[in-house]
C-alpha cells in the first residue's frame, strides 16, 4: 500500500469520526450515516490495498 493510499484511507477514517460526532451532538442522523460511510469508505480502502500487496508478494 503506498504512503499516499494509506493517507487517503486514515482521511476518509478520520473524516468520518468528525463528522459522526457532529451528528451525535447536534442530533443530525443524517450526519452521523454519513460519518459511519466515511469510515467504512476509509476500512474498504484499506482492505483494498492489503489485498493488492497480498497478491504482490
Amino acid at each position: 500500500m503506498s504512503a499516499g493510499d494509506k493517507i487517503k484511507a486514515a482521511a476518509d477514517k478520520v473524516a468520518g469520526q468528525a463528522k459522526e460526532a457532529v451528528g451525535k451532538a447536534t442530533d443530525n442522523d443524517e450526519l452521523v450515516a454519513e460519518g459511519k460511510a466515511d469510515q467504512v469508505k476509509g476500512h474498504v480502502k484499506d482492505a483494498a490495498e492489503d489485498v493488492k500487496d497480498a497478491f504482490k508478494k
